[in-house]
């Protein structure tokens, strides 16, 4: 087998393989001696066709089938002898064979490209310094108790707070834009559902009053035709409703816990608070190392990894916000192509820290993860036996420990600045 690799740019290779007649014709030997035993032809015993008839009859498929499985095989073993790493599936071209002619094919492909890590000494990172306070765990506890609040009817004007029902119309220059109407809207006045601006101008609305209010979109809007742009919103109040939380008391703690008195609770949802503070730092420093990361490496993605990656994250779209009537491919590559490429190029940088660097699961490492994600279930230790048990839940989880580990290797590289931060703004950050 003879094989030549043409560089068509830093990452796209082209492969010419030639396979020498005599392995082609083996093949295609075997293949008609298969045929010869199992096909059937009238006027002939089984396995008694003469191999004349079967190459006359049967010859073109057989030819196909053979040449088609040696382009498999020499394509992998051509592969393995360049020592090639190729992104994706090649693409096949320029089939050529006849009588008992070589085989020759072209292979056009992508490879992973060299990553050269930048020197992560000089890089810097910011890293949020926060703990559970006090103040914090009085919060949690009143939105446990708005949970459980009931509402009575007022016949007053609307304040923060109040529960309201709406009827509203937004338009643009006298416009109306997508998704901008709605009828019997329940708003929690303060709740920071609406955008900037809406719920301020539902306060002080009595029932049966309308107005008509302006907003701006935020730039950040995730409706891109919206983005900045000013609007007004047609509001008719419906109900206003007043909020009544219920006594801080063993009752109400017997509603979210096992717990029997309030200070057993305090710590119970001390505790939860710490677990989820813990999960919550961890994601906002990799995404903040990870940023430094992509920033300090130029790497050339494999446009196939990026394709195979836009797929991903519109399958996932469509899974996160239920558009279970959605057919996926509507959705635009537009929509994922920035992240998709950021993804691919950062995976292919953690990659080579992995490999330059010899990181490995760190095994006590992974218990502790599955460790606290079965704390939050009723029987951990059922929970650590599934996910320990079942190989592709621990795949998965080892490939999250792994990159843990090379967030912890790139923070104990990188320069870290301490930056005060607090529990809401943390969860604020994940949020975004």
């Amino acid at each position: 087998m003879q094989v030549s690799v043409e560089s068509i740019s830093p990452i796209e290779r082209r492969m010419k393989v030639t396979v020498d007649a005599a392995r082609v014709n083996a093949g295609l030997q075997e293949g008609l001696t298969r045929t010869q035993r199992t096909v059937r032809v009238d006027g002939f015993r089984p396995g008694k066709v003469p191999m004349s008839v079967v190459r006359q009859r049967f010859g073109d498929s057989v030819r196909q089938e053979v040449v088609g499985q040696l382009v498999r095989d020499t394509l992998l073993e051509a592969i393995s002898q360049q020592e090639l790493r190729v992104a994706g599936y090649p693409a096949i071209d320029e089939v050529n064979q006849e009588g008992d002619q070589a085989l020759e094919f072209v292979a056009v492909f992508e490879v992973y490209p060299d990553v050269t890590l930048a020197d992560f000494t000089s890089l810097s990172v910011v890293r949020p310094e926060v703990s559970i306070s006090d103040a914090d765990v009085d919060e949690m506890i009143l939105n446990l108790r708005k949970q459980k609040a009931t509402w009575t009817t007022v016949d007053r004007a609307a304040t923060l707070e109040d529960r309201v029902s709406l009827d509203y119309e937004g338009s643009i220059n006298g416009v109306p834009f997508e998704g901008g109407k709605a009828e019997g809207q329940t708003l929690v006045l303060g709740s920071g559902r609406m955008i900037p601006g809406f719920e301020e101008g539902v306060v002080g609305m009595t029932a049966g009053e309308e107005k008509t209010i302006t907003v701006t979109f935020p730039e950040d809007y995730q409706a891109e035709n919206l983005r900045g742009k000013q609007a007004q919103f047609l509001i008719h109040a419906k109900l206003v409703e007043e909020q009544h939380l219920p006594e801080l008391n063993d009752e109400f703690v017997r509603e979210f816990s096992e717990q029997t008195d309030l200070h057993a609770f305090r710590e119970e949802v001390r505790g939860n608070m710490e677990r989820e503070l813990k999960a919550a730092v961890r994601q906002v420093v990799k995404k903040a190392v990870f940023d430094v990361v992509v920033g300090a490496h130029e790497v050339s993605a494999p446009k196939t990894l990026v394709r195979e990656e836009i797929e991903r994250q519109r399958q996932q779209a469509v899974s996160r916000f239920g558009w279970k009537n959605i057919d996926p491919r509507m959705l635009p590559d537009e929509m994922f192509s920035v992240a998709a490429e950021r993804s691919v190029n950062l995976g292919l940088v953690v990659g080579e820290i992995i490999r330059h660097h010899k990181l490995e699961v760190d095994q006590d490492r992974l218990r502790e993860f599955v460790r606290d994600i079965a704390a939050a279930y009723e029987d951990p230790q059922q929970v650590m036996d599934w996910y320990l048990k079942n190989n592709e839940q621990r795949q998965q989880l080892e490939s999250v420990v792994l990159e843990d580990q090379v967030v912890d290797w790139l923070l104990g590289s990188m320069q870290v600045q301490m930056q005060p931060s607090t529990y809401r703004e943390i969860l604020q950050q994940i949020q975004r």
